[in-house]
């Protein structure tokens, strides 16, 4: 059982044993589409922390960020099987090539990093659900690029309180 999506909560699900597949919420994918790639935060982080603990984050980030301090994109998963199931080894291996040089096109990546285009495709997609990867149309090509400057990844695993193995009504 998946929890359910937030903003910055998802949920996977594996339809494939050797490629976790990941799903989110449709209505909550494309949330920054419409801003310039020069006015997303510099920083994108993905955490698996609890749900109590994200919310109590995000709502300082949002006192930080209403006092004109730049704060980062967060993408939370409770689940840390989730998070890993988005950021597989080939999917960071296509991250640190965008970043380190943008490519032309889509087959220009796939070639790059010496892939089928329809898999680097289908990994972009991906990325590009949880807005960690956009595009730039050039005519038929679609550009792929990331517009934060880092992606900073933290998993926490930490010894259970009394207080985390009570249901919140």
């Amino acid at each position: 059982m998946t929890d359910k999506p937030t903003q910055t909560n998802h949920g996977s699900n594996s339809a494939d044993p050797d490629e976790e597949g990941v799903v989110i919420d449709e209505t909550e994918a494309g949330f920054l589409e419409d801003r310039a790639a020069d006015e997303y935060p510099s920083v994108l982080q993905i955490t698996s922390e609890s749900g109590e603990k994200h919310r109590k984050d995000a709502l300082d980030r949002l006192d930080r960020w209403e006092a004109g301090e730049d704060v980062p994109h967060v993408i939370n998963f409770q689940n840390p099987s989730d998070l890993r199931a988005l950021l597989t080894d080939r999917r960071v291996e296509l991250l640190r090539s965008i970043m380190a040089a943008k490519p032309d096109s889509i087959r220009q990546l796939a070639s790059r990093l010496d892939r089928d285009v329809k898999t680097v495709h289908d990994d972009l997609g991906v990325l590009a659900e949880y807005d960690i990867i956009h595009y730039e149309q050039d005519g038929r090509a679609k550009r792929p690029f990331v517009p934060y400057d880092s992606i900073e990844v933290s998993l926490e695993i930490s010894t259970p309180q009394p207080a985390d193995d009570t249901i919140s009504a």
